[in-house]
């Protein structure tokens, strides 16, 4: 199941501690990487492009609950948008 992210004028908030700042998330990305070797056989990743990503789960930092996290309007963000 995958979680929405907040937009350009949205953030989260645990409705059950109020906290707006920390937030744990879990997530599944898959990626494709342009991987340089030295001749020593080190690598170094120098492009990386993501090709997909899905938000599996988001906890708050401060309460650990899963289930009290919420999208809501950040207040700069002026009015919401119909």
């Amino acid at each position: 199941m995958s979680v929405a992210l907040p937009g350009p004028t949205q953030r989260w908030r645990c409705a059950q501690c109020g906290n707006l700042t920390r937030f744990d998330v879990v997530r599944s990305s898959r990626v494709r990487e342009f991987v340089h070797l030295s001749l020593a056989g080190e690598p170094r990743t120098e492009e990386t492009e993501l090709l997909a990503e899905d938000v599996e789960e988001v906890r708050c930092r401060w309460c650990a609950s899963g289930g009290s996290v919420q999208i809501v309007p950040r207040p700069d963000a002026g009015p919401p948008t119909s």
